[in-house]
Protein backbone atom coordinates (compact mmCIF):
# COMPACT_ATOMS: atom_id res chain seq x y z
CA UNK A 1 0.00 0.00 0.00
CA UNK A 2 1.18 3.44 -0.53
CA UNK A 3 0.95 4.73 2.98
CA UNK A 4 3.68 7.61 2.64
CA UNK A 5 1.50 8.98 0.04
CA UNK A 6 -1.51 8.65 1.73
CA UNK A 7 -0.17 10.90 4.73
CA UNK A 8 1.00 13.46 2.38
CA UNK A 9 -2.37 13.89 0.85
CA UNK A 10 -3.96 13.62 5.18
CA UNK A 11 -1.36 16.46 5.64
CA UNK A 12 -2.46 18.36 2.65
CA UNK A 13 -6.29 18.42 3.98
CA UNK A 14 -5.33 18.23 7.76
CA UNK A 15 -3.06 21.48 7.64
CA UNK A 16 -5.94 23.95 6.69
CA UNK A 17 -7.76 22.88 9.29
CA UNK A 18 -6.47 21.43 12.19
CA UNK A 19 -2.79 21.63 14.11
CA UNK A 20 -2.90 17.82 15.30
CA UNK A 21 -5.06 14.95 14.64
CA UNK A 22 -5.15 11.88 16.94
CA UNK A 23 -6.54 8.69 15.19
CA UNK A 24 -7.00 5.54 17.76
CA UNK A 25 -6.48 2.06 16.40
CA UNK A 26 -9.12 1.36 13.75
CA UNK A 27 -9.72 1.84 9.92
CA UNK A 28 -9.04 5.32 9.82
CA UNK A 29 -5.42 4.64 11.36
CA UNK A 30 -4.67 1.48 9.05
CA UNK A 31 -5.67 3.64 5.99
CA UNK A 32 -3.03 6.30 6.41
CA UNK A 33 -0.42 3.73 8.12
CA UNK A 34 -1.09 0.16 7.73
CA UNK A 35 -1.32 -0.78 11.37
CA UNK A 36 -4.17 -3.45 11.63
CA UNK A 37 -6.88 -3.50 14.24
CA UNK A 38 -8.07 -7.12 16.10
CA UNK A 39 -12.03 -8.46 15.98
CA UNK A 40 -13.34 -6.64 18.54
CA UNK A 41 -14.73 -8.16 21.39
CA UNK A 42 -18.51 -7.65 23.25
CA UNK A 43 -17.34 -6.04 26.16
CA UNK A 44 -14.47 -3.27 26.52
CA UNK A 45 -11.19 -4.97 27.16
CA UNK A 46 -9.06 -1.70 28.79
CA UNK A 47 -5.51 -0.85 28.88
CA UNK A 48 -4.50 2.15 31.79
CA UNK A 49 -3.47 4.64 29.48
CA UNK A 50 -5.85 3.43 26.66
CA UNK A 51 -7.33 6.94 25.97
CA UNK A 52 -4.29 7.82 23.74
CA UNK A 53 -3.67 4.92 22.18
CA UNK A 54 -3.48 5.26 18.54
CA UNK A 55 -1.62 7.64 16.26
CA UNK A 56 -0.74 11.69 16.75
CA UNK A 57 0.57 13.46 13.52
CA UNK A 58 1.39 16.90 13.04
CA UNK A 59 2.48 18.28 10.01
CA UNK A 60 6.08 18.73 9.01
CA UNK A 61 6.86 15.95 12.45
CA UNK A 62 7.21 12.42 12.11
CA UNK A 63 4.28 10.76 13.83
CA UNK A 64 4.03 9.05 16.50
CA UNK A 65 2.61 5.92 17.85
CA UNK A 66 1.11 5.69 21.10
CA UNK A 67 0.42 2.45 22.93
CA UNK A 68 0.07 1.07 26.52
CA UNK A 69 2.29 -1.76 27.01
CA UNK A 70 -0.23 -4.51 26.64
CA UNK A 71 -1.17 -3.23 23.29
CA UNK A 72 2.41 -3.15 22.46
CA UNK A 73 3.17 -6.62 23.85
CA UNK A 74 -0.04 -8.50 23.28
CA UNK A 75 -1.39 -6.97 19.94
CA UNK A 76 1.03 -8.22 17.50
CA UNK A 77 1.75 -4.95 15.82
CA UNK A 78 4.95 -4.44 14.42
CA UNK A 79 5.31 -0.34 13.94
CA UNK A 80 7.38 0.80 10.80
CA UNK A 81 10.57 2.78 11.71
CA UNK A 82 8.64 5.76 9.45
CA UNK A 83 7.10 6.45 12.86
CA UNK A 84 7.81 7.39 16.53
CA UNK A 85 6.94 4.67 18.87
CA UNK A 86 6.33 5.35 22.85
CA UNK A 87 5.14 2.83 24.98
CA UNK A 88 3.17 3.71 28.07
CA UNK A 89 4.21 1.68 30.93
CA UNK A 90 1.69 0.05 33.00
CA UNK A 91 3.23 2.28 35.80
CA UNK A 92 3.60 5.40 34.53
CA UNK A 93 1.00 7.99 34.02
CA UNK A 94 -0.60 8.75 30.58
CA UNK A 95 -1.36 12.55 31.61
CA UNK A 96 2.89 13.06 31.79
CA UNK A 97 2.49 11.12 28.50
CA UNK A 98 0.33 13.47 26.93
CA UNK A 99 1.66 16.65 27.96
CA UNK A 100 5.20 15.95 26.50
CA UNK A 101 2.78 14.71 23.12
CA UNK A 102 1.18 17.80 23.11
CA UNK A 103 4.38 20.08 24.59
CA UNK A 104 6.41 18.27 21.26
CA UNK A 105 3.36 19.38 18.77
CA UNK A 106 4.34 23.01 19.59
CA UNK A 107 0.49 24.13 19.20
CA UNK A 108 -0.85 27.00 19.64
CA UNK A 109 -2.89 28.84 22.36
CA UNK A 110 -5.92 27.78 20.77
CA UNK A 111 -5.23 24.53 19.14
CA UNK A 112 -7.23 23.09 16.17
CA UNK A 113 -7.63 19.40 16.89
CA UNK A 114 -8.77 16.60 14.72
CA UNK A 115 -10.13 13.62 15.95
CA UNK A 116 -11.35 10.33 14.58
CA UNK A 117 -14.76 9.76 14.83
CA UNK A 118 -14.45 6.34 16.18
CA UNK A 119 -12.50 8.17 19.48
CA UNK A 120 -13.55 7.76 22.59
CA UNK A 121 -14.92 10.32 24.34
CA UNK A 122 -12.61 9.81 27.49
CA UNK A 123 -9.91 10.66 24.85
CA UNK A 124 -12.09 14.01 24.31
CA UNK A 125 -12.21 14.41 28.03
CA UNK A 126 -8.77 14.35 28.56
CA UNK A 127 -7.55 16.36 25.73
CA UNK A 128 -10.04 19.42 26.44
CA UNK A 129 -8.60 19.14 30.48
CA UNK A 130 -5.27 19.48 29.05
CA UNK A 131 -5.94 22.24 26.47
CA UNK A 132 -8.85 23.92 27.97
CA UNK A 133 -8.80 26.62 24.72
CA UNK A 134 -8.33 23.83 22.18
CA UNK A 135 -11.48 23.15 19.27
CA UNK A 136 -12.35 20.03 17.99
CA UNK A 137 -12.81 18.70 14.39
CA UNK A 138 -13.32 15.73 13.09
CA UNK A 139 -10.39 14.09 11.49
CA UNK A 140 -12.85 11.34 9.18
CA UNK A 141 -13.91 14.19 7.65
CA UNK A 142 -10.70 14.87 6.00
CA UNK A 143 -9.86 11.49 5.31
CA UNK A 144 -12.96 10.24 4.08
CA UNK A 145 -12.82 11.94 0.20
CA UNK A 146 -9.77 9.84 0.62
CA UNK A 147 -11.02 6.70 1.56
CA UNK A 148 -13.94 6.65 -1.01
CA UNK A 149 -12.25 5.99 -3.63
CA UNK A 150 -9.88 2.89 -4.11
CA UNK A 151 -6.94 1.88 -5.98
CA UNK A 152 -6.12 -0.77 -7.53
CA UNK A 153 -4.62 -2.49 -4.39
CA UNK A 154 -7.40 -2.25 -2.72
CA UNK A 155 -9.91 -3.51 -5.16
CA UNK A 156 -7.69 -6.67 -5.73
CA UNK A 157 -8.12 -7.69 -1.82
CA UNK A 158 -11.86 -6.29 -1.60
CA UNK A 159 -12.02 -8.90 -4.69
CA UNK A 160 -9.63 -11.56 -2.35
CA UNK A 161 -12.43 -11.00 0.25
CA UNK A 162 -14.82 -11.66 -1.66
CA UNK A 163 -13.21 -15.03 -3.26
CA UNK A 164 -13.43 -16.38 0.05
CA UNK A 165 -16.47 -15.10 1.24
CA UNK A 166 -18.02 -17.05 -1.75
CA UNK A 167 -16.32 -19.89 -1.08
CA UNK A 168 -17.26 -20.49 2.38
CA UNK A 169 -20.82 -19.90 1.11
CA UNK A 170 -20.46 -22.99 -1.46
CA UNK A 171 -18.87 -25.01 1.48
CA UNK A 172 -21.80 -24.10 4.21
CA UNK A 173 -24.41 -24.76 1.45
CA UNK A 174 -23.06 -28.49 1.07
CA UNK A 175 -23.54 -28.63 4.77
CA UNK A 176 -27.32 -27.46 4.68
CA UNK A 177 -29.80 -29.74 6.03
CA UNK A 178 -33.34 -29.99 6.83
CA UNK A 179 -33.84 -29.55 10.80
CA UNK A 180 -30.55 -27.84 10.85
CA UNK A 181 -30.49 -24.41 14.11
CA UNK A 182 -30.19 -21.12 12.48
CA UNK A 183 -26.80 -21.39 15.41
CA UNK A 184 -26.21 -24.67 13.27
CA UNK A 185 -25.60 -22.55 10.08
CA UNK A 186 -24.07 -19.42 11.60
CA UNK A 187 -21.47 -21.12 13.10
CA UNK A 188 -20.83 -22.84 10.00
CA UNK A 189 -20.66 -19.72 8.43
CA UNK A 190 -18.20 -18.53 10.60
CA UNK A 191 -16.03 -21.61 10.64
CA UNK A 192 -15.80 -21.97 7.01
CA UNK A 193 -14.89 -18.01 6.49
CA UNK A 194 -11.97 -18.87 8.89
CA UNK A 195 -11.24 -22.17 7.18
CA UNK A 196 -11.09 -20.36 3.96
CA UNK A 197 -8.56 -17.81 4.95
CA UNK A 198 -10.27 -15.06 6.35
CA UNK A 199 -9.60 -13.53 9.90
CA UNK A 200 -13.11 -14.05 10.40
CA UNK A 201 -16.19 -12.62 10.09
CA UNK A 202 -16.21 -9.01 9.32
CA UNK A 203 -19.62 -8.44 11.02
CA UNK A 204 -21.79 -10.53 12.76
CA UNK A 205 -23.17 -13.37 10.91
CA UNK A 206 -27.37 -12.86 10.36
CA UNK A 207 -29.98 -14.96 9.01
CA UNK A 208 -33.18 -13.52 8.20
CA UNK A 209 -35.67 -16.27 7.97
CA UNK A 210 -39.29 -16.13 7.02
CA UNK A 211 -42.11 -18.01 5.41
CA UNK A 212 -45.67 -18.82 6.39
CA UNK A 213 -44.74 -20.21 9.51
CA UNK A 214 -41.49 -18.77 10.54
CA UNK A 215 -42.01 -15.00 11.19
CA UNK A 216 -38.87 -12.89 10.77
CA UNK A 217 -37.13 -11.97 13.30
CA UNK A 218 -35.03 -9.08 13.88
CA UNK A 219 -32.58 -7.88 16.91
CA UNK A 220 -33.66 -11.24 18.89
CA UNK A 221 -30.42 -13.48 18.48
CA UNK A 222 -30.93 -15.58 21.53
CA UNK A 223 -34.72 -16.33 20.72
CA UNK A 224 -34.06 -17.08 16.45
CA UNK A 225 -30.74 -19.07 17.21
CA UNK A 226 -32.36 -21.65 18.44
CA UNK A 227 -35.11 -21.94 15.91
CA UNK A 228 -35.08 -24.99 13.47
CA UNK A 229 -35.19 -24.22 9.94
CA UNK A 230 -38.44 -26.72 8.82
CA UNK A 231 -39.76 -26.42 4.96
CA UNK A 232 -41.13 -23.90 3.91
CA UNK A 233 -39.10 -20.92 4.92
CA UNK A 234 -36.99 -18.75 3.03
CA UNK A 235 -33.13 -18.51 4.71
CA UNK A 236 -31.53 -15.02 4.07
CA UNK A 237 -27.68 -15.18 4.28
CA UNK A 238 -25.80 -11.99 5.30
CA UNK A 239 -22.14 -11.94 6.26
CA UNK A 240 -18.60 -11.10 4.98
CA UNK A 241 -14.92 -12.39 5.24
CA UNK A 242 -12.57 -10.04 7.19
CA UNK A 243 -9.34 -9.93 4.73
CA UNK A 244 -6.05 -7.80 5.46
CA UNK A 245 -8.37 -5.19 6.83
CA UNK A 246 -10.56 -5.00 3.98
CA UNK A 247 -14.17 -6.03 5.32
CA UNK A 248 -16.53 -7.80 2.12
CA UNK A 249 -20.82 -7.99 2.91
CA UNK A 250 -22.26 -10.93 1.02
CA UNK A 251 -25.99 -11.74 0.58
CA UNK A 252 -27.90 -14.76 -1.13
CA UNK A 253 -30.85 -16.86 -0.23
CA UNK A 254 -31.74 -20.30 0.07
CA UNK A 255 -35.20 -22.20 0.27
CA UNK A 256 -35.82 -25.12 2.37
CA UNK A 257 -37.80 -26.67 0.75
CA UNK A 258 -39.32 -26.92 -2.58
CA UNK A 259 -40.43 -23.43 -3.31
CA UNK A 260 -43.57 -21.78 -4.22
CA UNK A 261 -44.37 -20.18 -7.47
CA UNK A 262 -44.77 -16.93 -5.30
CA UNK A 263 -41.24 -17.06 -4.12
CA UNK A 264 -39.75 -17.72 -7.16
CA UNK A 265 -41.56 -14.76 -8.41
CA UNK A 266 -40.10 -12.97 -5.13
CA UNK A 267 -36.74 -14.43 -5.79
CA UNK A 268 -36.08 -13.20 -9.35
CA UNK A 269 -37.76 -9.69 -8.74
CA UNK A 270 -34.83 -9.45 -6.25
CA UNK A 271 -32.34 -10.33 -9.09
CA UNK A 272 -33.50 -8.15 -10.96
CA UNK A 273 -33.58 -5.19 -9.31
CA UNK A 274 -29.64 -6.14 -8.57
CA UNK A 275 -28.60 -6.36 -11.97
CA UNK A 276 -30.50 -2.70 -13.03
CA UNK A 277 -28.74 -1.13 -9.73
CA UNK A 278 -25.51 -2.75 -11.33
CA UNK A 279 -26.17 -1.03 -14.61
CA UNK A 280 -26.97 2.06 -12.84
CA UNK A 281 -23.69 2.32 -11.02
CA UNK A 282 -22.12 4.21 -13.43
CA UNK A 283 -18.83 6.41 -12.47
CA UNK A 284 -19.47 9.84 -14.00
CA UNK A 285 -22.81 9.90 -14.94
CA UNK A 286 -24.82 9.51 -12.14
CA UNK A 287 -25.49 9.99 -8.13
CA UNK A 288 -26.12 7.68 -5.12
CA UNK A 289 -29.72 8.21 -5.40
CA UNK A 290 -30.20 7.39 -8.89
CA UNK A 291 -28.46 3.92 -8.65
CA UNK A 292 -31.03 3.17 -5.60
CA UNK A 293 -34.07 4.38 -7.58
CA UNK A 294 -32.96 2.06 -10.79
CA UNK A 295 -33.13 -1.06 -8.27
CA UNK A 296 -36.49 0.48 -6.60
CA UNK A 297 -38.69 0.67 -9.66
CA UNK A 298 -37.91 -2.96 -10.42
CA UNK A 299 -39.30 -3.88 -7.19
CA UNK A 300 -42.22 -0.88 -7.52
CA UNK A 301 -42.89 -1.88 -11.01
CA UNK A 302 -44.24 -5.90 -9.91
CA UNK A 303 -45.87 -4.62 -6.87
CA UNK A 304 -43.48 -5.08 -3.98
CA UNK A 305 -42.33 -1.53 -3.36
CA UNK A 306 -43.65 -1.12 0.20
CA UNK A 307 -41.74 -4.62 0.96
CA UNK A 308 -38.05 -2.81 -0.24
CA UNK A 309 -37.76 -1.10 3.29
CA UNK A 310 -34.08 -0.36 3.35
CA UNK A 311 -31.75 1.87 1.01
CA UNK A 312 -30.16 0.01 -1.63
CA UNK A 313 -26.53 -0.56 -0.44
CA UNK A 314 -23.66 1.53 1.08
CA UNK A 315 -19.87 2.04 0.61
CA UNK A 316 -17.44 -0.62 1.73
CA UNK A 317 -14.14 -0.60 2.35
CA UNK A 318 -11.75 -0.89 5.61
CA UNK A 319 -15.62 -0.34 7.20
CA UNK A 320 -18.53 -2.71 6.62
CA UNK A 321 -20.42 0.91 6.08
CA UNK A 322 -19.15 3.86 4.63
CA UNK A 323 -20.63 6.78 3.05
CA UNK A 324 -21.88 7.43 0.70
CA UNK A 325 -25.40 5.59 0.81
CA UNK A 326 -27.39 4.45 -2.48
CA UNK A 327 -30.20 6.39 -0.97
CA UNK A 328 -32.31 8.74 -1.62
CA UNK A 329 -31.36 12.18 -0.59
CA UNK A 330 -27.60 11.27 -1.32
CA UNK A 331 -26.78 13.31 -4.11
CA UNK A 332 -22.83 12.10 -4.41
CA UNK A 333 -21.60 11.71 -7.76
CA UNK A 334 -20.27 8.25 -8.48
CA UNK A 335 -16.49 7.97 -9.05
CA UNK A 336 -14.64 5.45 -10.62
CA UNK A 337 -13.10 3.32 -7.48
CA UNK A 338 -15.64 3.66 -5.26
CA UNK A 339 -17.19 0.45 -4.03
CA UNK A 340 -21.03 -0.26 -3.00
CA UNK A 341 -23.33 -3.01 -1.95
CA UNK A 342 -25.94 -3.41 -4.41
CA UNK A 343 -28.62 -5.23 -1.66
CA UNK A 344 -32.76 -5.18 -2.55
CA UNK A 345 -34.84 -7.05 -0.75
CA UNK A 346 -38.05 -8.20 -0.26
CA UNK A 347 -38.94 -8.81 3.45
CA UNK A 348 -42.01 -10.36 4.31
CA UNK A 349 -42.61 -10.72 7.99
CA UNK A 350 -45.13 -13.71 7.82
CA UNK A 351 -44.63 -15.29 4.37
CA UNK A 352 -41.79 -15.59 1.81
CA UNK A 353 -38.87 -12.96 1.72
CA UNK A 354 -35.85 -12.60 -0.17
CA UNK A 355 -32.10 -10.86 -0.73
CA UNK A 356 -29.18 -10.34 -2.70
CA UNK A 357 -25.78 -8.53 -2.01
CA UNK A 358 -22.44 -8.07 -3.70
CA UNK A 359 -19.92 -5.47 -3.78
CA UNK A 360 -19.68 -3.77 -7.04
CA UNK A 361 -17.15 -1.04 -8.23
CA UNK A 362 -18.38 1.88 -9.46
CA UNK A 363 -17.19 2.29 -13.73
CA UNK A 364 -17.92 4.49 -16.46
CA UNK A 365 -19.87 1.62 -18.17
CA UNK A 366 -21.24 0.07 -14.97
CA UNK A 367 -20.98 -1.29 -12.09
CA UNK A 368 -18.53 -4.47 -12.14
CA UNK A 369 -19.14 -6.90 -9.51
CA UNK A 370 -16.73 -8.58 -7.47
CA UNK A 371 -18.69 -11.78 -6.60
CA UNK A 372 -21.12 -13.27 -8.69
CA UNK A 373 -21.29 -16.76 -7.98
CA UNK A 374 -24.30 -18.56 -6.76
CA UNK A 375 -26.97 -16.55 -8.84
CA UNK A 376 -29.71 -19.10 -9.08
CA UNK A 377 -32.18 -20.25 -5.98
CA UNK A 378 -30.70 -22.55 -4.39
CA UNK A 379 -32.95 -25.73 -2.69
CA UNK A 380 -31.81 -27.87 0.49
CA UNK A 381 -34.64 -30.69 0.60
Amino acid sequence: MRYRERLQAFYARLTPNADLAFLPIGSDLQYLTGIPRDLPTYGATLHPGQWLEGGWFVPGQTPIIALPRMTAEYGGLAIDDAYQLRILGDHESPIALAKTLLRDARLPLKPRIAVSDRAHAETLVQLQALLPHAVFVSASDLLRPLRQIKDAEEIALMQRAGAITEAAFGAVLRQLRLGMTELDVIAEVDYQLRQHGALGPSFTTSLYNSGPNTPLLFGQRERSWRRTIEPPVAVLFDFGAAVDGMCYDYGRTVAFGAPSAEFERIYHTVMEAQQAGIQALRAGAHSAEAVDRAARDVIEAAGYGALFRHRLGHGIGLDVHEPPFLTAGDDTPLASGMLFTIEPSIMQPHDFSARVEDVVVAAPGGGQPLTQGFQSLSVVE
